[in-house]
């Protein structure tokens, strides 16, 4: 497994850095800005991108983790291994295609389709080293890039006792709506809720004995000489069920959206609506895992049919239900406790606790998360800020903070949802002119003096 990780291509290796970075995974130098702190004393961790790091820079940060006294010596290689694997496979997908342009399925377009949209890598990179996992095999690429067998799948979830999801029910169809696998999962451990009123799944149902274990057994033996999967928002499905799969079509990810950021995604009502003209469920009834498997087959059936080339409009409503009892600040200084933003909003919010992968450089964002629509609406409007818009076009404010210390930071706040309406107002797009002017920094003046005298001498000639 060393020799391979020691042949891999930059490109791979970029991945795999990637991985432990989302991931948090740390060898015997810590993780990768650890490792560049300690072992880089020119640039140090401030040029963090592995793209633009050199191979040996990658390959040296990876092989700390042979060393990682809390796992088997080998066990990180072993596993970095497998995702190096996994890499090649997919570029060799990805050649095959291009140098056999005709014998590409349809399908299998939309399979690379999703795999181009700019959320997949972050979604699509699962923890599959965990305990529990299973990594299923797509097969050889030459009969892959033809195959037009399709799955849909859909779960429903239920709230554990440990904060984690648990899978309690799984459907899935294949390409003419018919059931191949409809089962119900016990647990094996306590709920909190059963969210009967979106699972409808009650404490009643799962007297069963099946387990994820045979869930993932099923889905082994169905998606043999690989099948294609298919699913709304499927990584979370397959986060559930503890299975890394990669012949995926993501049914959020495979449209164009005319009112909608690009890393944005539509919900599946929303989908269905748009694309096939009906609604999956009225507002306030609880899902059907069978229903929205057949739903997500029939929008890749659409798609197949009919193309949707142009970008589609969906309801502003496509924003899930617990999205819309948050808004997102933003650009807030790395300085700044997450938890004193407590004090600018109105009501009881909660806020999540800043995490690695939302830091950007000196900033991170986090979300402040309410009990009901009209806190969230409240809480905007009585902030205290001018308004703008992002890139996407959803309004947001810029805010600035007094802290006890007398120190004023700054950073934005952002509806998760579109206006209901247009606005009859145009917003500035950048970022507003604090009110009072601050003395320009020394290196700033001495700037605008050789601006000056470059434009002096300019006018002499």
């Amino acid at each position: 497994m060393a020799k391979r990780l020691a042949a891999a291509e930059k490109e791979v290796l970029v991945e795999v850095v990637r991985f432990t970075q989302k991931n948090g995974l740390k060898g015997s130098d810590g993780g990768w800005k650890e490792f560049l702190s300690r072992n880089d004393k020119k640039f140090g961790d401030s040029v963090s991108d592995p793209r633009k790091r050199s191979r040996d820079v990658l390959l040296a940060f990876l092989q700390t983790f042979s060393k990682d006294f809390q796992k088997p010596v080998t066990f990180w290689f072993q596993y970095f291994g497998k995702l190096v694997k996994r890499q090649k496979e997919r570029s060799a997908v990805q050649q095959y295609m291009n140098y056999f342009p005709d014998k590409v399925s349809p399908e299998q377009k939309l399979v690379q389709l999703t795999a181009e949209h700019p959320e997949y890598r972050k979604n699509y990179c699962f923890p599959s080293y965990r305990e529990g996992w299973k990594v299923l095999r797509i097969g050889e690429v030459s009969s892959l890039v033809s195959s037009s067998a399709m799955l849909a799948i859909d779960c429903e979830m239920v709230l554990c006792d440990d904060g984690t999801e648990a899978v309690v029910r799984v459907c899935v169809v294949d390409n003419n709506l018919e059931v191949k696998l409809d089962i119900l999962v016990n647990p094996s451990k306590a709920i909190t809720d059963y969210r009967t009123h979106i699972t409808g799944v009650s404490k009643k149902d799962l007297g069963v004995t099946s387990s994820l274990v045979d869930v993932q057994k099923s889905l082994k033996r169905i998606l043999a000489k690989g099948k294609i999967l298919i699913g709304q928002s499927l990584y979370r499905d397959l986060c559930a069920l503890k299975i890394d799969y990669s012949q995926v079509i993501d049914t959020a990810y495979i449209f164009k959206y005319a009112n909608l950021p690009t890393t944005a995604s539509a919900s599946l009502n929303s989908l269905c609506k748009s694309v096939l003209g009906y609604s999956v469920r009225e507002d306030g009834e609880p899902h059907n895992c069978l229903k929205d498997a057949e739903a997500a087959m029939n929008l890749v059936l659409a798609k197949l049919k009919h193309g949707f080339h142009d970008p589609i409009k969906v309801a502003a409503s496509c924003v899930s239900e617990s999205d819309a009892l948050k808004l997102l600040a933003h650009r807030i200084p790395v300085h700044l406790p997450c938890q004193e933003l407590c004090k600018v909003f109105s009501g009881n919010p909660s806020i999540d606790d800043k995490i690695d992968s939302r830091i950007r450089g000196e900033f991170y964002s986090t979300c402040i998360s309410f009990n009901e629509i009209d806190e969230v609406e409240k809480a905007f409007e009585e902030l205290d800020g001018q308004m703008t818009k992002d890139s996407g076009g959803r309004l947001q404010k810029y805010v600035l903070m007094k802290r006890d210390s007398g120190d004023v930071v700054s950073f934005y706040v952002r509806k998760m949802v579109y206006a209901s309406q247009p606005n009859q107002f145009e917003f500035p797009k950048k970022r507003p002119q604090p009110t009072e002017e601050a003395e320009p920094k020394k290196e700033q003046a001495d700037g605008d003096q050789q601006k000056k005298k470059r434009k002096s001498k300019k006018h002499v000639n």
